[in-house]
């Protein structure tokens, strides 16, 4: 595997990767590996970022990285539970994503309940999972116009990827429906309930 590390400021580096299984071999090195002055690592998509203790650990640490035995093949970072997330699902797009994908409301219901979705990473806003599905079938594109404004609990795909709104917030994805889950408390361990890792099954409720 090649790749290439990019600097970010004094304490980190970017590692450029040519696409998510990459990067979740990366990512799973990383995190079964102990290396000195790494503070932590963040995958997104294609990219992870290595944040390092000071400027003088950067070197070693990238050393460190090129070094990495990523030869073993990835399975994701899953915990071992699921989280059942009960949505309803009635969002202003649902019949639009329905007709992109030539189907009709309750097929894209039973196809996003279907299946087995996983956090792959964060972003965007604290508590804002990027989920991939096990079967895939609901790839649809953002929107052509983002919205100002989606409320908090909106269930919505983009991409390949389905994600929750932790907080009402502007955004491009299309909604499918809502959620009451609290995403994101401060005061909680872990503060999010969508970490890298987690794996997700959502349960219809009456719509």
């Amino acid at each position: 595997m090649t790749f290439e590390l990019r600097p970010v400021g004094e304490r980190a580096f970017l590692i450029d990767l040519i696409d998510a299984q990459e990067r979740r071999r990366v990512d799973a090195a990383l995190r079964r590996t102990s290396i000195d002055g790494v503070v932590e690592h963040v995958p997104a998509a294609t990219t992870v970022l290595v944040r390092c203790t000071d400027p003088d650990a950067v070197a070693g640490v990238a050393a460190a990285v090129r070094a990495l035995d990523l030869t073993e093949e990835a399975h994701g970072n899953a915990t071992s539970d699921v989280v059942e997330l009960r949505v309803r699902y009635d969002g202003a797009d649902l019949d639009w994503v329905a007709e992109h994908l030539g189907i009709d409301a309750d097929e894209v219901v039973s196809r996003h309940t279907g299946q087995l979705w996983t956090v792959e990473f964060a972003g965007f806003m604290p508590g804002f999972g990027y989920l991939i599905g096990s079967d895939g079938g609901l790839t649809v594109p953002r929107r052509e116009s983002p919205r100002t404004r989606i409320p908090a609990g909106s269930v919505a795909l983009a991409g390949d990827f389905t994600g929750l709104y932790p907080r009402s917030s502007p955004g491009g994805w299309q909604l499918i429906g809502m959620s009451d889950v609290d995403l994101w408390n401060a005061d909680r361990t872990p503060p999010a309930v969508l970490v890298p890792g987690t794996r997700v099954r959502f349960v219809e409720e009456d719509r």
